[in-house]
């Protein structure tokens, strides 16, 4: 979670986006990596797992992460817990809640209540280094920044 907390502070400090940082890790080792680029880059889709799984894809010549696993620092908004789904992606472990995404200005919450469905995914994420990851949402608030 470290290294994903480092890819959202770089990215805050670039000016790209939120802080939201992710690692993909196959095997122990991390194959991709990526933070939320949606300033950066214009895209709203830029968010930092999106970013990961492409970096990851691109990196290993497929579009298959079947056995990775991703680390990020916020939990995932369901366009991200899609792309997740949809990349073969074991296991999703995460830092703060989409209750705490909501602290910091997101609306992740709004998603969640039309689309629903996380509670189907017993097992498949799980909740770590949260205090770390809420000092990081603490840094970001106190930050002038962009909202969006």
């Amino acid at each position: 979670m470290q290294q994903a907390i480092g890819e959202a502070l770089y990215g805050i400090t670039c000016g790209n986006g939120g802080p939201f940082g992710a690692i993909v890790v196959k095997d122990g080792v991390v194959v991709g990596r990526g933070h939320n680029r949606v300033l950066g880059h214009h895209d709203p889709t830029a968010h930092g797992e999106v970013e990961a799984i492409r970096d990851a894809c691109a990196r290993m010549g497929t579009h298959d992460l079947t056995g990775c696993d991703i680390y990020t620092t916020g939990e995932p908004c369901q366009m991200c817990l899609c792309a997740c789904l949809w990349a073969n992606i074991s296991h999703i472990y995460y830092g703060c809640t989409i209750n705490d995404n909501a602290l910091i200005g997101f609306r992740d919450e709004k998603f969640d209540t039309i689309f629903s469905g996380r509670n189907k995914l017993d097992g498949y994420l799980s909740e770590i280094d949260r205090e770390a990851c809420l000092s990081l949402f603490e840094h970001y608030r106190n930050l002038p920044h962009e909202g969006y």
